[in-house]
């Protein structure tokens, strides 16, 4: 089926073929037509699946009559859609594709206004001077802009969650809240992410009305070509071990994902100091070395990059042989989104997982969750000499953490919200009130 079948303009499906999009995905088939019924839509698929041209196109084609009439000298333009991304670098990737989308649309050429924290808030009041058709926003830097009077949001009438799973989380929900608060109630939404766990599903249903849900399986010929594998080691022996795979496999890059910023940060430098090309990547770097490190990794100046779960969403890094699981996510659906940054566009890709002996009965629990049989590998050199530790108490084995034994800050954020939820006598899930300041820091 042609993109010229799903009711988008010949213009877009233009600039479609343009971006490199020959055929629709499944989600983009399913989905642009809805989008263009003005349905809301909850989209689900996998990472690489194409969701962001299966909103954007649409969202594109429902924006342009309003742009094109109003006419020079008649006031800024009134931003039609708002698309909410949880990451600097999603919000700066999903306006990238919207920007090459709409320079395909001339004479009538859109205006785009992307906005994100850890940078001056001063360029991006500047650019949205005159207003703007669609802002694409982290939603801490979107306050910012309106408590600014930099934007207005009264006449949105599309709204887009990408990553709706994370955004609906307690991390981001009072800043949701808010961000809602300033939209007209009757609005088009559409909510997409490769995930969307059963508690976050609950609170995506208060949004929407009446919408086409869209699930899209991993099919043979659509799923992510990627081989994994996962290798028991000791906690003590994994950068030797990461180290021996990048020398002994050749990989070009590879994206090492690890707990803590201070992990990224360890791991690096153990990794530079063996004469691999290694840099950190977390939310406490500025802004500008985040992106720096994020292009020269695409530019292939770096072999390694080790990374939180920050990178672990909607980064599109084309051709990108192996992803290393270090530590294991704390959530099983973190898993799908860690791995789903190889094996894109086609592409074959391998995901390796370190299990140590602590981390054994967790990894039994994400295979469980995902339905993986992986057998756990042995490395030569690197036999396993640790055993798993006793079960603590009446835990169930495979459900704790990885990331140490004091709460984290999103653990402190759920306590928090059942904490007052049974002060209250029980609340609404679809109206989290929680005031939450942790993710919120990376925008």
């Amino acid at each position: 089926m042609p993109f010229s079948a799903l009711g988008l303009s010949p213009a877009l499906v233009h600039a479609a073929g343009q971006m490199g999009f020959s055929a629709p995905t499944p989600i983009q088939a399913e989905a642009i037509p809805a989008v263009l019924r003005g349905a809301d839509v909850l989209g689900c698929a996998q990472t690489g699946s194409g969701k962001t041209a299966a909103f954007g196109l649409p969202l594109l084609q429902a924006v342009l009559p309003a742009a094109t009439a109003a006419a020079p000298g008649q006031g800024p333009r009134r931003v039609q859609a708002l698309v909410l991304a949880p990451t600097r670098e999603l919000a700066a990737q999903v306006g990238e594709v919207l920007r090459g989308l709409a320079a395909a649309l001339q004479p009538q050429r859109l205006k785009i206004a992307v906005a994100f924290g850890g940078v001056s808030i001063n360029p991006q009041m500047m650019a949205l001077r005159g207003g703007a058709d669609v802002v694409v926003a982290t939603p801490g830097r979107l306050l910012d802009l309106v408590a600014h009077n930099a934007v207005d949001l009264s006449a949105v009438q599309m709204l887009v969650l990408d990553e709706a799973d994370r955004l609906l989380d307690l991390g981001f929900a009072d800043e949701l809240q808010r961000v809602l608060a300033l939209l007209p109630a009757r609005r088009q939404n559409l909510l997409f992410s490769a995930t969307f766990p059963q508690g976050v599903a609950a609170l995506a249903e208060g949004l929407l009305r009446d919408p086409v849900r869209i699930a899209v399986p991993d099919a043979p010929e659509t799923a992510p070509d990627i081989l994994q594998r996962a290798i028991a080691v000791d906690a003590r022996r994994r950068t030797q071990l990461l180290r021996h795979l990048v020398q002994q496999e050749g990989w070009s890059r590879v994206l090492v994902f690890v707990a803590t910023q201070y992990a990224a940060e360890h791991v690096a430098e153990k990794l530079y100091q063996a004469g691999i090309y290694a840099s950190p990547f977390h939310g406490g770097l500025s802004q500008g070395a985040r992106t720096q490190v994020l292009q020269e990794f695409k530019d292939e100046r770096w072999q390694v990059v080790v990374t939180t779960d920050l990178a672990a969403r909607g980064l599109d890094i084309a051709q990108l042989p192996a992803v290393v699981q270090y530590d294991l996510p704390r959530a099983p659906a973190d898993y799908v989104h860690r791995i789903g940054r190889t094996g894109r566009a086609g592409e074959r890709g391998l995901a390796v997982s370190f299990v140590t002996a602590e981390t054994r009965a967790h990894f039994e629990h994400i295979a469980k969750r995902q339905g993986l049989q992986l057998p756990l590998e042995e490395v030569a050199g690197f036999e396993p000499q640790d055993v798993p530790p006793p079960p603590v108490g009446n835990q169930p084995p495979g459900t704790g953490g990885i990331k140490g034994k004091r709460p984290s800050k999103k653990d402190k954020l759920r306590a928090a919200a059942a904490a007052a939820q049974a002060a209250e006598g029980g609340g609404s899930p679809s109206n989290p009130s929680t005031p939450a300041s942790g993710p919120s820091t990376a925008d």
